[in-house]
């Protein structure tokens, strides 16, 4: 196990590290001391590693991430596993805003809160969250899952395409063009899989699964003030 003190060591350093296990990972382990709070840490990883950092982190955290398990033991701040392909990353704390966001892939999994726009523009990203969501979140969400065991605010899925929603508490709201839908035995499945990867306690039959009407996909006069 390598362990990696940002108290004495420049975070470039540290990415440089990570990022090199593309061509030899023969450091499979590594650890993170004294984050405090910096930005883009863990970024750009492309290796079957694991990283844990003790700590919380700043912006961008573990993002564009690939084949890495990347742990934060604290709180993250904005964009954390943004454009992540796939791997997982887990978040102990809670996520600021835009978690996830245009993720193509991997499993992000955020056991307190997360804020505003939680999955923005996500395309293939898993993103399961204990707590609740903030406003806005999966806007424009193209595909993949976003499922959350608490509460979701103001205008969820506005004008999404064909990412699945699961929420298990209270809407707010929901956005332009986002319905509740049947939740089919093939939803069940999928959402059983995330919860039992996500280390998630929570009856599948407890939620409720929201997608696109479908009604926003080209423009109809009928519609326009929906846009």
């Amino acid at each position: 196990m390598q362990t990696i003190d940002l108290a004495k060591t420049p975070l470039r350093e540290l990415n440089q590290a990570l990022q090199a296990q593309a061509e030899q990972t023969n450091q499979t382990e590594w650890v993170i001391e004294n984050p405090k709070g910096g930005h883009a840490i863990a970024v750009g990883l492309d290796a079957p590693i694991e990283v844990t950092v003790n700590g919380s982190t700043g912006y961008y955290c573990a993002g564009m991430n690939q084949q890495a398990t990347i742990k934060v033991t604290g709180s993250a701040g904005p964009g954390v596993a943004e454009n992540m392909m796939s791997g997982t990353v887990i978040i102990d704390g809670d996520a600021s805003q835009y978690a996830g966001a245009t993720g193509q892939g991997g499993l992000l999994v955020i056991k307190g809160n997360a804020s505003s726009r939680c999955g923005i523009s996500m395309k293939g990203i898993d993103i399961v969250v204990h707590g609740n969501i903030g406003h806005m979140s999966a806007f424009m969400a193209q595909s993949g899952n976003l499922v959350v065991l608490g509460d979701a605010g103001d205008a969820l899925g506005d004008s999404l395409y064909e990412a699945r929603l699961f929420v298990r508490g209270k809407v707010k709201s929901l956005g332009a063009d986002c319905i509740e839908k049947e939740m089919r035995p093939e939803h069940v499945e999928i959402l059983k899989d995330l919860l039992e990867r996500a280390g998630a306690d929570a009856d599948p039959s407890e939620f409720k699964r929201y997608g696109s009407a479908r009604k926003l996909y080209n423009f109809h006069v009928d519609h326009a003030g929906a846009y």
